[in-house]
């Protein structure tokens, strides 16, 4: 006779209001990293190329640096996951650095823009 496995425990999964309200709480700890040469933070500058947050809250951000030889590169994955750390409920956070597409000023908000005087 074989004993039937136990059916996983699901997952639960985040209601639209709570993914929109975590979000907002991911983007306020994102918006709280600045690149140290830049008087902007890192979103507004769009150095965050994506975020996927998992129904378990888990997080993986794809970044980018204004440029690849950023001297604070090795420091601004580190700068986010501290950042995101702060974040209740929050899971397992995964900063990937990447370099495609290579970042540009167009991916400046206009925030970012009018802070920098670049209209």
């Amino acid at each position: 006779m074989s004993a039937e496995a136990e059916p996983a425990e699901a997952i639960p999964q985040m209601s639209a209001e709570e993914l929109e309200d975590f979000t907002a709480k991911l983007v306020a700890a994102l918006k709280s990293v600045y690149d140290p040469e830049i008087p902007v933070d890192i979103y507004e500058l769009g150095l965050i190329y994506k975020v996927e947050v998992a129904d378990n809250k888990d997080v993986d951000v794809d970044m980018t640096l204004t440029a690849p030889g950023c001297p604070v590169a090795g420091e601004m994955p580190v700068m986010v996951q501290n950042a995101l750390e702060t974040v209740e409920g929050i899971g397992k956070i995964t900063v990937n650095m990447v370099f495609e597409p290579p970042w540009t000023p167009d991916r400046m908000s206009d925030v970012a823009k009018l802070e920098l005087n670049m209209y």
